[in-house]
């Protein structure tokens, strides 16, 4: 006669029914949420991944949905990779670059509710190990900002797996593959645009090179960022400009041309490794258009702004060039003489170079890229001959007065000397503040 299971078998065996229950389960949602996924593709880019033709006049963007929000707990199963993106955007209607301002839109928030509606983000923000290789400020411009996070790939073949969020796929791997910057650009607004991408390794971070944990990969660090800044010329001595600027090159303590940030920043020692002044081929009413070019491995909060409004100085001959190396020499000049840092407007992000990243485009992502461009450059040249009717035809001037006698002149400000103007605390007193309040 056979006995008879006890309770505790009994329990057991219920117990590992359950278990088969709930695997087989998980299966069968992973096999729904790819099949999800695979309709939710043809829906977006048609059955031939290029998108399909709208009705009407109703441009291809518009057929996205407009709901952005899902829950991206049903893509943790679907394949991933660790991919670069390198973004333009220009800065006007921003509020910096990171999307922990107090203040929208920002270029980052924008990215991020484009990574949504395409169904491209796996996990959350903090999953997909998102990083960015600089965060530019309120009206800054770039063409060529990096950023670098875990998105959504179409192959299928694993090369690692990490945790249960998701196959990764092999850096090497490019057939098949997504078109992230068609993708993205379709629902991008017309003020940003992805220019490239670059599969990236997973330990890649694109701030410094470095992963989450920093543990250093040189092979990864961020080699340069290069700045740009246009001006008019308006009778500044660019000879004098040229001479204070090559003072900046080398390894300088910056601490007096830049915002000090004393509770999160304490090395005020950066490199720069390149200065030039360079006259463009745009010139308006006689007067031409200026850069300044500005490269270096890192720069402080507002470093590039600063350093150009003291150069401002001396262009007007109201500082010497010398007045650069007072200010470097910050055992002698301990505390920062107050000044306004030059307008963030015409400051660009030009470039983040790094190893081994080598960012490509689709012939059709770049043709519709390049499109985009042009009629956004017709755009503002449109917008600038408007302007330049409405001063053709405003209020004359007097017969003894021309326009460009009007520019040159200007009312001059008194000039107080940088050395003889109030300080600002410094790092010691702003550190010394802090640990009373602390």
């Amino acid at each position: 006669m056979a006995t008879q299971p006890s309770d505790a078998e009994l329990i057991a065996g219920l117990q590992a029914r359950v278990k088969e229950l709930e695997s087989e389960n998980a299966k069968l949602l992973s096999q729904l949420d790819v099949c999800r996924s695979h309709e939710m593709e043809k829906k977006l880019h048609g059955p031939d991944g290029k998108g399909r033709e709208c009705k009407g006049n109703m441009k291809s963007e518009d057929k996205i949905e407009k709901n952005t929000g899902y829950d991206t707990r049903f893509m943790s199963h679907h394949s991933k990779r660790y991919v670069a993106l390198k973004v333009m955007y220009f800065g006007k209607r921003f509020y910096g670059f990171a999307s922990e301002a107090q203040m929208q839109p920002t270029v980052e928030s924008e990215l991020f509710k484009a990574f949504e509606k395409t169904r491209l983000l796996v996990g959350d923000k903090k999953e997909s190990q998102y990083s960015r290789c600089g965060r530019t400020d309120k009206g800054v411009s770039s063409v060529g900002q990096v950023i670098a996070l875990f998105l959504r790939s179409n192959l299928k073949i694993s090369a690692i797996n990490i945790g249960n969020s998701g196959e990764v796929v092999s850096d090497e791997k490019l057939e098949g593959e997504i078109d992230y910057v068609r993708v993205l650009n379709r629902v991008l607004p017309n003020d940003i645009r992805i220019l490239g991408w670059c599969p990236a390794p997973v330990d890649f971070h694109a701030s410094n090179g470095f992963i989450i944990i920093h543990v250093c990969f040189d092979r990864f660090s961020c080699l340069s960022r290069e700045y740009k800044y246009f001006f008019w010329n308006e009778k500044l001595n660019i000879p004098a400009m040229e001479s204070a600027g090559n003072k900046l090159v080398g390894e300088h303590d910056f601490r007096n041309f830049c915002k000090m940030d004393a509770a999160n920043v304490h090395n005020y020692r950066r490199h720069i490794t390149l200065f030039e002044i360079s006259p463009t081929d745009v010139r308006y009413n006689g007067n031409q258009l200026w850069v300044i070019k500005i490269r270096g491995s890192a720069f402080l909060w507002h470093q590039v702004r600063c350093m150009v409004s003291v150069l401002f100085m001396v262009g007007k001959s109201l500082e010497s060039p010398n007045v650069i190396d007072v200010l470097l020499d910050t055992t002698r000049i301990l505390r920062k003489p107050q000044y306004i840092m030059a307008s963030e407007v015409p400051l660009v992000l030009q470039s983040c170079e790094f190893d081994d990243i080598k960012f490509m485009c689709s012939s059709d992502a770049g043709y519709a890229l390049q499109s985009h461009l042009v009629n956004e450059c017709q755009i503002y040249q449109l917008q600038a001959t408007i302007f330049h009717e409405a001063l053709l035809n405003c209020v004359p001037l007097s017969n003894d007065q021309s326009l460009l006698s009007f520019q040159g002149s200007k009312k001059k400000v008194s000039h107080v000397p940088l050395m003889s103007r109030p300080t600002e605390p410094s790092y010691e007193e702003r550190r010394a503040k802090l640990n009373i309040v602390g």
